[in-house]
């Protein structure tokens, strides 16, 4: 695209109205076109090549802490959680805290958990499998997700319930629709600040080696977490470590139901689980977005950005980008795919991607393990197919395999 290009030859998306689709022919049509789009938040970003530019360019800062003044909340125990959340510092305030809280993040910590996050798995499952049908979201995606946080943060299951409907409360803060539910989001973060005050307390009387215990010692003299940064912490650990994998499951079951011969392939073969999770999150992944603001003035591509501008980097559009994938469709055995960007890049990568990737990928061959000829059976609800997406509900029949 030339520098005299005017803004108004590129292609727009009103990505606020519920009806518009990521997946969808116009969003093909104009990745086809052009490299970006106008909305009306600002621009979306469409393609592989320029996402993985964008994400590390240090004069974008992560565009979602406006997101509830976009929207007209400006004040409440949600605004005041998210403005000092992780999600949404920058600067030496976001590297002290994400270096605080990384060793509970690590690698090591997510390999010595997925025994417990198989066993979980295949415990859900027995408990539909003779009946040849479920909700999914509610038989399996929820409780696994939920249940696989209590594994992670040492809380007893019992909790389950509680956290899983408080995070589905928060989650609503992520749509549009926010300002109309404010009022349910701020006792939603209410309840889980209570609920993870009294956690910190237990933890400090008894620690143990689960994350939370860790984190209390971290945050205990020196250069630590503070009791504010602590909170917030866990409050966020609750929502986000909840929400996102439920709807990835569900997402990751749609992908397979509509590509059934990857999922005999991953049947035959439980060692793929990883491959085919990374294949599931590059083309159906339920962040669709992620969000930047411009905070230093700069030319790109012939396009002139200025302060204050909101740029959408389309993660899912760039996760079946021809030029990057010249064999798009989902391939659990393809080798030498290139890195998708559904945990976000740069200094705001997902710190809990670890995590994330270890209790799916158990998740996911036990599924295919026990269930063949998986088919939609009608009902489903899902949440829009923009920003945060995913199944609210999911019936589904199968056969019993073996």
């Amino acid at each position: 695209m030339s520098a005299t290009t005017p803004t108004t030859d590129l292609p727009y998306f009103d990505i606020a109205d519920p009806s518009f689709a990521m997946q969808s022919e116009a969003v093909r049509e104009a990745r086809e076109k052009s490299w970006i789009a106008r909305t009306n938040y600002g621009y979306a970003v469409l393609r592989y090549e320029e996402v993985s530019q964008l994400l590390k360019n240090p004069k974008l800062s992560q565009g979602s802490a406006k997101w509830p003044e976009h929207h007209g909340v400006h004040t409440g125990i949600f605004y005041e959680w998210w403005s000092k959340n992780l999600l949404v510092l920058e600067g030496d305030e976001h590297h002290r805290i994400r270096r605080l809280l990384n060793p509970a993040f690590s690698p090591s910590m997510a390999r010595k958990l997925e025994p417990e996050f198989a066993a979980l798995a295949e415990e859900l499952v027995d408990g539909f499998i003779d009946r040849g049908e479920c909700e999914f979201v509610r038989d399996f995606s929820e409780p696994f997700a939920t249940r696989a946080l209590c594994i992670m943060m040492g809380l007893d299951h019992k909790h389950w319930q509680f956290i899983a409907s408080r995070a589905n409360t928060v989650g609503y803060a992520l749509s549009v629709s926010i300002k109309e539910d404010i009022e349910r989001i701020d006792v939603a973060v209410k309840e889980l600040y209570d609920f993870v005050e009294e956690l910190i307390e237990e933890r400090r009387a008894d620690p143990g080696k689960d994350v939370i215990s860790r984190l209390v010692q971290f945050s205990e003299g020196g250069d630590k977490l503070s009791g504010e940064e602590l909170r917030n912490a866990l409050v966020l650990m609750l929502f986000g470590g909840m929400d996102t994998t439920r709807n990835q499951l569900g997402l990751g079951l749609q992908t397979f139901i509509h590509n059934p011969g990857e999922w005999e392939k991953l049947a035959a073969n439980p060692e793929l689980a990883s491959a085919a999770l990374e294949e599931v999150l590059r083309v159906n992944p339920t962040t669709r977005w992620v969000t930047r603001e411009v905070i230093e003035p700069f030319e790109y591509n012939g396009m002139k950005f200025e302060v204050g501008t909101t740029v959408h980097l389309f993660t899912a559009s760039s996760g079946t980008d021809p030029e990057a994938y010249p064999n798009p469709e989902i391939d659990i055995t393809a080798e030498d795919r290139k890195p998708h960007f559904t945990f976000g890049g740069g200094v705001h990568h997902c710190l809990g991607h670890y995590i994330a990737r270890a209790d799916m990928s158990q998740a996911l061959p036990v599924l295919a393990s026990r269930m063949t000829n998986i088919r939609s059976a009608g009902g489903d609800e899902w949440l829009p197919d923009s920003g945060n997406t995913g199944p609210i509900r999911y019936p589904i029949t199968f056969d019993k395999r073996g």
